[in-house]
């Protein structure tokens, strides 16, 4: 949103998606994400972010084939 301090604090809702959207993180199957490697390690790095960031903390995430979502805190 122009002119929103993205820095000040509040709950935010984050989506990332792969370039060109790409299936990188794993693939639906019978309605369940199984998550590959590199989707193992998405997740892993998205519950790391209170390590590496102060005043951040993460919420609920999914990762899904080409994109993940999740929410943040920034207190």
């Amino acid at each position: 949103m122009p002119g929103h301090d993205y820095a000040a604090g509040g709950i935010y809702f984050v989506t990332i998606c792969t370039f060109d959207r790409v299936c990188l993180f794993g693939d639906v199957v019978n309605a369940e994400m199984r998550l590959s490697p590199l989707g193992e390690c998405v997740l892993e790095t998205w519950r790391a972010i209170p390590r590496h960031n102060i005043g951040v903390e993460t919420d609920a995430a999914v990762v899904m084939p080409n994109h993940v979502h999740g929410v943040l805190r920034i207190a």
